[in-house]
């Protein structure tokens, strides 16, 4: 080979080189950076359980063989009640010098102690300044000072496409960093909670069990958002996970550090997916939108004049091409605001002036549970949205926590797919069973939550 030839393929190496290491950003300093002000969390509650059992665990063939060798047991006359603590751990991270910081709901709910474990080792009990269960964003505080903090960015700025970092501890291996894209924006996606009104940021970035309640970075090394849930059937990542952006999360701290608790807008109907054949029926040339197809007395919607089938097509100046799109730009709008909505009826675009009220905090006139029903749930037929549908049934779209569902382990984005031992696929089929159910006694309910099934007990008595 001539050293010609040697010279040109040293250049074109040399060429490529540079341009995989312009192209593949590197973490290091950001990671370096960032994380003395990332943190681990780990909450603590107790929980009781009753005992009802003799020394032989109820069964007749046991209790008969402790009698065999230690003579006749007294019975306890009253349920045993016992204590087991359990253990949460996720991740979070600080906001402020004087030792406010966000996490996830989801990591401190119902917690009796909160310990906040920093990089340098620093260990503190954690007060809860305020949480949000709707958009599983929770407000913490540690009595310290001169605390490293992040630089805030901004989520509305992010593109799909670009790449993003977290930082946490996933299976509790200490601030760990992942990388990834920004996959999607404005996610609408059950979880068991009212997320509804959030619109997430699903990446690609690899998050596990841990890794809730911390930081979504851009390569600027601000935060642009809380890594809050994945999407899986085994529990562990699977390439799909999701980010509550930043300036949704902010706004909710602000108002749960100003008066705790976090106020949504509210319209107040029930809407569904324009389909092909709507659009054809409604003279759409294209199937977009949210159709109204119930509104709810004295509501917002009601007293502004919107009707029962117009076609939602601009609501404040965002273009609500999913009916999911609604509740996110709807619930961002503060209470009293007035706004202009661009709607469809009979065929003409027209549009009305909306003054937003303010998101009930009883899920079932929030979302017009017309139905009534002794389990306390609404449910809703599930819309394919171009994607398979797994398993059949009827998904829980609302839950009143003080309700037989909710005390038996349902949340909301669960999907029933029998109730009584009878296989249910629509509402239909769901109104007939529960209609027909013994509350005498207690009864069974299937349920799968993020592809897993579960047999639970409904004790219809309560």
């Amino acid at each position: 080979m001539t050293k010609n030839k040697i010279f040109l393929l040293t250049l074109l190496v040399s060429f490529f080189s540079a341009i995989e290491a312009r192209e593949l950003p590197n973490f290091s300093d950001l990671a370096e950076n960032s994380s003395p002000a990332v943190v681990n969390i780990t909450s603590s509650r107790t929980v009781k359980e009753r005992n009802t059992y003799g020394r032989g665990f109820g069964d007749p063939r046991y209790d008969e063989f402790f009698e065999r060798f230690f003579g006749q047991q007294p019975r306890p006359s009253q349920p045993r009640e016992n204590t087991r603590p359990v253990i949460s751990t996720g991740s979070g991270f600080i906001i402020s010098e004087d030792g406010y910081l966000l996490t996830n709901n989801h990591v401190v709910e119902d917690a009796d102690e909160i310990t906040v474990s920093l990089g340098d080792r620093r260990e503190y009990q954690a007060e809860v300044i305020g949480a949000d269960e709707r958009s599983d964003v929770a407000l913490l505080k540690i009595d310290a000072k001169n605390l490293p903090t992040l630089k805030i960015g901004k989520s509305k700025d992010l593109k799909v496409g670009e790449w993003v970092v977290a930082i946490g501890s996933p299976f509790q291996l200490r601030f760990s960093v992942t990388s990834g894209i920004v996959s999607a924006k404005g996610r609408s996606i059950p979880n068991g909670s009212d997320s509804t009104y959030v619109p997430f940021i699903q990446t690609d970035v690899a998050i596990n069990p841990g890794n809730s309640g911390g930081p979504l970075f851009n390569l600027e090394g601000e935060v642009v958002g809380i890594n809050s849930q994945i999407y899986t059937r085994s529990g562990g990542y699977m390439g799909v996970s999701f980010a509550i952006p930043i300036d949704y999360a902010m706004d909710v701290a602000d108002q749960l550090k100003e008066k705790g608790y976090v106020a949504r807008g509210w319209l107040g109907v029930s809407i569904q997916e324009i389909t092909s054949e709507l659009a054809e029926a409604l003279d759409m040339e294209i199937p977009k939108g949210a159709l109204i197809s119930q509104i709810i007395k004295d509501s917002p919607a009601e007293q502004s004049g919107l009707k029962e089938e117009d076609v939602i097509l601009f609501f404040d100046g965002e273009e609500i091409f999913y009916s999911s799109d609604l509740p996110l730009t709807v619930g961002a709008i503060r209470p009293e605001t007035e706004v202009n909505a661009m709607v469809l009826r009979d065929g003409k675009k027209k549009t009305i002036k909306v003054t937003v009220g303010e998101l009930p905090k009883d899920p079932t006139i929030a979302f017009n549970d017309t139905q009534e029903n002794i389990l306390g749930i609404v449910v809703e037929n599930q819309v394919e949205n171009n994607q398979r549908i797994f398993i059949e049934g009827v998904m829980v779209t609302s839950v009143d926590p003080n309700g037989i569902a909710y005390k038996s382990g349902i949340r909301r984005g669960d999907i029933i797919y029998s109730l009584a031992r009878v296989k249910i696929q629509n509402v239909n089929e769901f109104r007939d069973v529960l209609s027909d159910l013994d509350v005498e006694r207690n009864t069974t309910i299937g349920v799968s939550r993020n592809g897993n099934k579960r047999i639970l007990s409904l004790n219809l008595s309560k």
